[in-house]
């Protein structure tokens, strides 16, 4: 059989549903997830658990061999800086050196300013919003904002700050002062995101600092109330967050909950990677953070 009829009776047969291609083990696309780079210009112990003061090269780093790879985005989780406004000066530059497009999500710490800054932390990463959403190839990706409902997130003198100590004395006693919620307005504009997304048939990624599940100290205020919003739209395959730098995982309902290790911690690094196929999420891990697999199935409750 020569060579041009076998390629005409391969279209043929390709064209009649009789021979498949083998799947391809290449991502639709990939995206960077970087969470709590922390840094601050302060010294302290070689044994101290967050090496503040070492993150600008970690990210240089990370940013170095995130440009070797096609990426789509990459976004940072949240605490960027530990504290002092000028604390942006020194490692905004860096992260604006990625390829990729280039998103925050906003974290309690980027917040430990002066109150006279506190007003201007999002436009210091770049943000003309404090949470927002962005499409890519079926995927629908919801960055919120933790810290809507926080004390850490205006003056003192602010109504928003006195509404929050409201809201927290009626929390169970012992409730960290450094979570937050997400607000009912915006709790609103999610279910609208949400249900945008179901109708164009997307998938969806929420991005946040704080946790919502498992259950953990650091966790969001209104995490049930958040998780109650999720779990009515199956269009939800992940939630993925900073915060807490030791990382966790859960899975509930077929929705997949990451918490990435914090980039800040000891004086090896953390970040990953993660390539989104048709079936799962595969998210490669750099330095502390582990690699893991995550299956994408049809979610139900």
């Amino acid at each position: 059989m020569t060579l041009r009829l076998t390629l005409c009776l391969s279209a043929w047969l390709l064209g009649q549903g009789l021979l498949f291609a083998q799947p391809s083990s290449a991502p639709i696309f990939s995206f960077g997830v970087i969470a709590d780079c922390q840094y601050c210009n302060v010294k302290v112990p070689k044994t101290a658990a967050r090496q503040y003061a070492l993150s600008p090269a970690k990210l240089t780093e990370c940013v170095e061999q995130l440009n070797r790879l096609e990426l789509r985005f990459v976004v940072h989780l949240g605490d960027f800086i530990d504290r002092d406004f000028k604390s942006f000066a020194d490692v905004v530059p860096i992260y604006d050196m990625l390829k990729a497009d280039r998103y925050h999500v906003l974290g309690n710490h980027d917040f430990s300013v002066a109150d006279e800054y506190k007003a201007k932390v999002p436009a210091a990463l770049g943000l003309k919003s404090r949470y927002y959403q962005f499409r890519y190839q079926g995927y629908r990706f919801i960055a919120l904002d933790g810290n809507d409902v926080s004390l850490h997130a205006y003056p003192a003198s602010d109504p928003l700050h006195k509404a929050a100590a409201e809201v927290h004395k009626k929390l169970p006693s012992g409730t960290p002062t450094w979570n937050g919620a997400i607000g009912q307005s915006q709790l609103d504009w999610l279910k609208n995101a949400l249900g945008e997304a179901k109708r164009a048939g997307e998938r969806v990624i929420l991005f946040c600092h704080f946790p919502v599940y498992p259950e953990n100290v650091h966790n969001l205020w209104n995490a049930a109330e958040v998780m109650a919003v999720v779990r009515e739209n199956r269009s939800v395959v992940a939630y993925m967050n900073g915060h807490n730098h030791s990382g966790n995982y859960g899975r509930l309902a077929n929705r997949h909950f990451v918490t990435f290790k914090g980039m800040v911690d000891t004086d090896d690094t953390a970040y990953a990677v993660v390539n989104v196929h048709a079936d799962r999420l595969e998210v490669k891990g750099f330095g502390r953070q582990e690699n893991m697999t995550l299956p994408l199935v049809e979610n139900g409750d």
